[in-house]
């Protein structure tokens, strides 16, 4: 699914989107995130400003500009602590005084799995963490975040990192990193668990969605369908992936190498991860098993039963 050209939005400007919801427009557009991040700003008086950003001095003064008289920023909430979605709450934090809320800091919802393998050393990889993060209050899944005239239901989706939440307003789903409609989200270990990232996704296509206003990208007007084509995507990533490890055994490397033909070198990288957070997720179902010590350097090979 290629992104739309169409959505070029102008940075920095607050677009209504619907009542009581505006997007802000980053200016940090990459490979990885597009034309840059969503800051949104949701509530009529007492608002609520969801994924800051960036550390950025003209970001932040974007945010502060969208509010009107009457407005004050009551609650910053963060999706995520990678570094073009968390860094800038701590500025906003002292400009407004409002706290920060989040799951947790950077090493909290991780699977065990991914535990181990952080141990061990494995780093880097994704889309870079922001180490010093740390909100003024934790979220629990199924917890409600109420502000003047708006409510926030905390949906855990961890899979593209481990403290990765959604956020349900109503019918309509802030869905950070784990949805997007301009590409798949980055699994990339040790941040990024896939067999928690598809449960996420089989979590969300359980509800009866209108719209997703994701981290990067335009809204997505078909939430079902997004989510069939995420989970359809990956299976077809996993069947590439046993396919190749049935004539021959193979590590991360030469498997992207052989399965992401199209993709350009400066992305083959997380590409690999991608391959890797696989493996991990076969290892785990038994359908593939590493020749020695789980690690992103070891040769995989498929195991029969």
């Amino acid at each position: 699914m290629q992104a739309p050209d169409d959505f070029n939005p102008q940075v920095g400007l607050a677009e209504e989107l619907e009542p009581g919801l505006c997007r802000i427009l980053a200016q940090n557009p990459s490979p990885m995130t597009y034309r840059g991040t969503n800051t949104y700003v949701i509530g009529s008086s007492g608002l609520a400003v969801i994924d800051p950003g960036p550390e950025s001095g003209p970001h932040l003064a974007a945010i502060l500009a969208a509010v009107q008289p009457g407005q004050k920023i009551t609650h910053i909430i963060v999706t995520h602590s990678h570094l073009d979605h968390s860094p800038l709450a701590r500025a906003l934090g002292r400009e407004t005084g409002a706290p920060v809320y989040a799951f947790g800091g950077p090493a909290a919802g991780r699977s065990a799995v991914m535990r181990q393998l952080a141990a061990d050393g494995l780093a880097g990889g994704g889309e870079g963490i922001d180490t010093e993060f740390s909100p003024d209050t934790a979220l629990g899944d199924g917890e409600f975040i109420r502000g003047d005239g708006w409510e926030l239901e905390v949906i855990h989706t961890p899979g593209h990192l481990g403290n990765h939440i959604a956020l349900a307003w109503g019918d309509a789903c802030f869905t950070a990193d784990h949805v997007m409609g301009w590409a798949s989200s980055l699994v990339s270990p040790p941040d990024g668990d896939l067999t928690d990232f598809m449960a996420s996704c089989r979590r969300l296509r359980q509800r009866d969605w209108r719209v997703f206003h994701p981290g990067h990208g335009a809204p997505i007007h078909d939430p079902a369908g997004r989510l069939d084509w995420l989970i359809a995507h990956r299976a077809s990533r996993e069947a590439a992936i046993l396919d190749a490890l049935q004539q021959a055994p193979a590590n991360a490397a030469s498997l992207a190498r052989q399965i992401y033909t199209e993709t350009p070198p400066a992305l083959l990288k997380a590409a690999e991860r991608n391959v890797f957070a696989h493996l991990v997720d076969l290892s785990g179902r038994k359908l593939a098993a590493p020749q020695g010590v789980l690690s992103a350097t070891a040769v995989f090979e498929q195991r029969s039963g």
